[in-house]
């Protein structure tokens, strides 16, 4: 036999083995996946549902127990003969490091796949765009699974969420570009030094992964999830998943221009919707009224307005002030305006409010009920629901763990 027949030989060889373990590899990974989505399976659930052999299932299980990814129990069956052991993820040994970065602070919780969160630290760290960045947010998060690992949990993946144009295949973010250092994103800069599995995700599309996932638009396949904080941020599930759009930019509604003579938008553009329904333009909407002589109870900080944020222009609007009370209403029609756009574009069965705003309850949702009524065609809005978040800011973690599982254990 040549060297070239040899070669080959051995190569067909490798190729059937490499083969082999890729199958395998594939099937362990779909068994963790079934576990992750349906909790506690037995083998002969999982057989039938994967349409793997129980043997073969059996040896996958075993070598899962083995690597701390399971845990098992038996079942008490009231029947004589051996009890079937049901399975489900080890929730004591594998965890997910979520990094939640915001212009105001950072914020990092170890969850398990139970979507349970652990522990949770915040901190003093804003997002700037600045590369002094990623060694300062790399100091935290490599701190934190440190002390992970020193309480016998082990941080397999991590999961970063942030504001920006976030690009879906390369996780380089648009809109803090300083931060990418070398053309290389966070996320791939904080996987190559910690060895580990790094997901990025705008913090939009982890909020409404988490509000249709887990909140009040569990079970429902289109959901459209409007953020109002310190900018206007939409985000959109389609059958299920996350739309992207082609790079991963769609649902910038905050930047659609609704006044072509208005402010100046942060963007560079002019009259955006951000510059009308934000949390910044709602309080200048506010001071400016106070300091017109706008007679309201916030009226005793008109020498301060400073001093007056969101939270109290709503604790204002609960308690019966008139001012407060039509500076909300005439935010949420302008919102409700934009968001007649999204559900012409998307038809959602559910428009959820989340972000600072959400907790305006009726106070936001009236008015953005009334603009659509007035603006969307009669069949967009006839199966239509708008409701206030239930889940708060859980949403965007939960959602970020989530969308880290389904990463992890894709098996195609």
């Amino acid at each position: 036999m040549d060297l070239n027949t040899s070669s080959i030989i051995k190569s067909e060889v490798l190729s059937r083995e490499s083969a082999v373990e890729l199958k395998k590899y594939k099937q362990k990974k779909s068994i963790l996946k079934s576990l992750y989505l349906h909790k506690r399976m037995t083998i002969a659930d999982l057989s039938e549902a994967l349409f793997i052999s129980i043997p073969t299932l059996t040896l996958y299980v075993e070598e899962l127990l083995a690597e701390n990814w399971l845990s098992g129990e038996e079942l008490d069956n009231k029947k004589q003969g051996r009890r079937p052991t049901i399975y489900f993820l080890n929730t004591d040994s594998k965890h997910v490091l979520i990094v939640d970065i915001t212009i105001h602070e950072t914020k990092i919780f170890v969850l398990n796949f139970k979507n349970e969160i652990v522990s949770e630290e915040q901190f003093d760290l804003k997002l700037t765009d600045d590369p002094s960045f990623l060694p300062e947010i790399f100091g935290l998060i490599n701190q934190t699974i440190q002390r992970t690992n020193a309480s016998h949990k082990d941080i397999i993946s991590i999961g970063i969420t942030m504001p920006g144009l976030v690009n879906k295949r390369t996780g380089i973010n648009k809109t803090y570009k300083n931060i990418n250092i070398e053309n290389k994103s966070l996320s791939k800069r904080i996987a190559e030094k910690l060895n580990i599995p790094v997901f990025m995700l705008n913090d939009s599309k982890a909020t409404v992964y988490g509000e249709s996932k887990f909140g009040v638009g569990q079970n429902l396949s289109h959901v459209l999830s409007i953020n109002v904080d310190w900018g206007i941020g939409l985000a959109v599930v389609i059958n299920g998943q996350i739309f992207n759009g082609a790079s991963g930019f769609a649902g910038e509604l905050g930047h659609i221009q609704v006044y072509p003579d208005g402010d100046l938008c942060r963007c560079g553009k002019v009259g955006c919707l951000d510059t009308v329904t934000s949390a910044p333009s709602l309080l200048k909407r506010v001071r400016k009224g106070l300091s017109d002589g706008q007679v309201s109870i916030l009226s005793k900080y008109k020498e301060n307005l400073e001093e007056i944020d969101l939270e109290m222009v709503i604790e204002a609007a609960k308690s019966g002030d008139g001012f407060s009370i039509d500076t909300l209403y005439n935010i949420g029609m302008e919102l409700g305006k934009g968001l007649s756009v999204a559900v012409h574009l998307f038809n959602p069965q559910i428009i959820i409010i989340d972000g600072v705003l959400s907790k305006a309850g009726k106070l936001i949702v009236n008015p953005i009920e009334h603009a659509i009524n007035k603006y969307c065609l009669p069949d967009f809005k006839e199966n239509l629901k708008i409701e206030v978040t239930n889940l708060g800011e859980s949403a965007k973690i939960l959602g970020m763990n989530a969308f880290v599982a389904n990463k992890l254990f894709r098996s195609e």
